[in-house]
């Protein structure tokens, strides 16, 4: 408070906060990872009641700038409620494709694919939705089939390779990609503090990739299906005739302890 009145800045200081950060950009994102694949954040939120709370508090964040920036108008709350829900589902997603990573790819894109139709299909049933022209449906299905089915059997086989965590903070790189190509195609939108999160975050994903982590540990006897080659360390059963490349059935592995770089795959996924 200043002299009975609250604290803003001055109306040249907002002009100039604004042309630095526009009001339409996004101010924060938060992700609660509790995957437990990740090396990166200690499995701190693993626990039922850490992490609720902490998603608590990342709601109640949320809630405080939706508020805000919703003072613009009545649309924009729901533009901004909108992509938080998006932003949710696509979280809930990521952790539940994790555990389908190591079946094929094609079967889950397949099946995804069949379920988003379906109730793509529903929902312009019950709101009464023309049919698109041919051109368009075409011009959809392409679409859909490199921006979903492509990513999709990209995303499952890089979960496979390296897991969610890592994943996750690979794909969330996307958006500047696309930030730089609309610039590249003219627009003229972009700003300096958007160059600088592009940059920050192309560096957060490259120490991401570029962790190395190694130590020793033990391998349970375990049964399981899923791909896998027999020229990974781990996979010393023997077919007659021996298959080549990547192949899947149901395999065993007997205890096993060793000690050498790896990833938070389905054969790596100890505790910390």
């Amino acid at each position: 408070m200043n002299g009975g009145h609250t604290g803003a800045l001055p109306q040249p200081g907002m002009e100039r906060l604004g042309a630095l950060w526009p009001r339409q950009m996004p101010v924060v994102m938060a992700v609660l990872n509790r995957t437990p694949d990740s090396f990166s954040d200690g499995g701190r939120y693993l626990d039922n009641e850490a992490g609720l709370q902490h998603a608590e508090l990342l709601v109640a964040g949320g809630a405080i700038l939706v508020l805000d920036q919703g003072r613009g108008g009545e649309a924009q709350v729901w533009g901004l409620l909108a992509v938080l829900l998006a932003t949710a589902a696509w979280g809930v997603d990521n952790t539940l494709s994790r555990a389908l990573a190591e079946r094929d790819p094609g079967q889950v894109v397949l099946a995804k694919a069949v379920l988003g139709a379906v109730a793509t299909a529903l929902l312009a049933f019950v709101f009464r939705e023309p049919a698109p022209a041919a051109g368009n449906a075409v011009a959809l299905l392409i679409v859909g089939a490199a921006g979903y089915g492509a990513s999709l059997r990209f995303y499952l086989l890089a979960q496979r390779a390296f897991g969610a965590a890592r994943t996750g903070s690979v794909f969330a790189f996307a958006p500047f990609i696309g930030a730089a190509l609309a610039v590249a195609l003219g627009d003229r939108s972009a700003s300096g503090m958007m160059a600088a999160g592009s940059l920050l975050m192309l560096a957060g994903v490259v120490l991401h990739l570029a962790e190395s982590h190694g130590h020793e540990h033990e391998h349970d006897a375990i049964e399981h299906e899923h791909a896998h080659r027999h020229d990974d360390g781990h996979h010393d059963h023997v077919h007659e005739p021996m298959p080549e490349g990547a192949h899947s059935h149901l395999h065993s592995h007997a205890p096993l302890r060793h000690s050498h770089p790896h990833v938070p795959d389905a054969h790596h996924g100890h505790r910390h």
